[in-house]
């Protein structure tokens, strides 16, 4: 073979191996890459399914899907019997129950006991995309709706629109009361910080709140504070009262899921870390980067969730969380024998025919207070994870309130 020609089939099989070894490289990097889940088409404004949302994100949305996994709902009286003496007078004493994915809150509200219907249309302000639609629609009246006027007009559970503009997918406060609430603490809400929102599109419905007298618009009680303490003060003030207990006869005020409150000052909340950072952590899914959707204890994805700051290991993690737990529930248990104890002796000295008035109302002060720092605890998810040491100091008063609510009704009728 000529020289010439030889070079010449040289040159083009190196061309060949180049362009083979470029093409190889550019598909092992595209094969390889990390990349994040991008839009594949626009989502109509105000969009309230979810499942619309999941066409243009399907691996958000199989994350998302994996809630329907959390699908066990026992009673809470199976572990914590003394809540029907203590919520004696509400719908909660009739049926309590543990809460599951989030993708069953239609269905859920819907078949709750009817004695937990009276509160009416202002149920599902946290239960749907379509509750913020609900009250732009109905104004204040929403709130003052029956349960049965809004059941068929709300189908869509939590999800999507709940927490992103459709438009740039950026997180947003979806609902009023926590805004409002925010702009009473002097906050801007168009100021916050991303890492801020990760926490905060949380607060809309991971907190405690009441309803108004008269309006039953829903406001979360934060004034003087989001501790349990600072709350109860706000609610005395105000000499709000939710219900009589009809075996203590006191004036009760009702906590509902305090996550957020409780969480606040705590070491991983004053460590910057945020809810999403533990409970919606990145994941691989392929080789696309994504934030889990699936809402449910990190113990359950602890390597993404925890290990990602924490080096002691996965048994040692789960081993502090256990023992943490097993703590808030043994002190729990004792303040919820502690604050039933208190009701029993109010009855007693309420039906005593000489029963000392002045001594009997201390006594029902203290089993209010009592009553609402357990109440703060016993139903907010976790059991005491999100704050340890306010969890205890809540279950340590309330364990001492009832104890001297006791001391109050027995010398109220001369029994010390």
């Amino acid at each position: 073979m000529e020289t010439s020609k030889l070079k010449k089939l040289v040159l083009l099989v190196a061309a060949i191996i180049v362009v083979v070894a470029a093409t190889a490289v550019f598909f092992f990097n595209k094969h390889n890459q990390v990349i994040t889940e991008g839009p594949q088409s626009v989502i109509a404004a105000n969009e309230v399914k979810s499942a619309e949302w999941g066409k243009i994100y399907p691996a958000h949305w199989d994350s998302y899907m994996a809630n329907m996994n959390n699908a066990e709902k026992p009673s809470h009286f199976i572990t914590k019997p003394y809540m029907q003496t203590i919520y004696a007078g509400t719908g909660f004493a009739a049926e309590f129950n543990e809460p599951r994915g989030h993708l069953y809150t239609i269905q859920d509200v819907t078949s709750i006991n009817p004695a937990r219907y009276k509160i009416g249309a202002a149920c599902f302000t946290c239960k749907s995309t379509q509750s913020p639609e609900m009250m732009k629609k109905y104004g204040d009246q929403y709130y003052l709706m029956s349960f049965d006027e809004m059941k068929n007009q709300i189908t869509e559970p939590i999800g999507c629109l709940d927490c992103h503009d459709p438009k740039t997918m950026k997180l947003r406060i979806t609902r009023p009361a926590l805004i409002e609430a925010l702009q009473r603490q002097g906050r801007d809400v168009n100021k916050l910080s991303n890492q801020e929102m990760r926490t905060l599109v949380c607060a809309q419905c991971h907190v405690t709140y009441y309803f108004q007298p008269g309006t039953k618009k829903v406001t979360f009680p934060w004034d003087n504070g989001v501790s349990a303490q600072e709350i109860l003060s706000y609610y005395d003030e105000k000499n709000f009262t939710e219900w009589v207990h009809p075996i203590a006869g006191t004036n009760l005020v009702k906590a509902r899921h305090a996550e957020y409150e409780t969480y606040m000052g705590s070491t991983h909340q004053s460590a910057g870390v945020a809810c999403a950072d533990c409970h919606m952590p990145y994941i691989m899914v392929g080789n696309k980067k994504i934030s889990s959707h699936n809402w449910q204890s990190p113990l359950n994805n602890i390597e993404q969730s925890c290990t990602t700051c924490h080096r002691n290991g996965t048994e040692w993690l789960k081993t502090r969380v256990e023992t943490i737990q097993k703590q808030v529930k043994q002190s729990q248990d004792l303040a919820g024998a502690a604050v039933v104890g208190a009701i029993n002796e109010l009855k007693i000295s309420r039906e005593y025919p000489t029963v000392d008035k002045a001594k009997l109302q201390e006594a029902m002060k203290l089993h209010r207070e009592a009553q609402w720092y357990l109440d703060y605890v016993m139903v907010t998810n976790g059991y005491g994870f999100h704050n340890p040491t306010a969890t205890l100091d809540n279950l340590n008063t309330a364990i001492d309130k009832a104890h001297k609510s006791v001391e109050k009704a027995r010398e109220a009728r001369g029994a010390n």
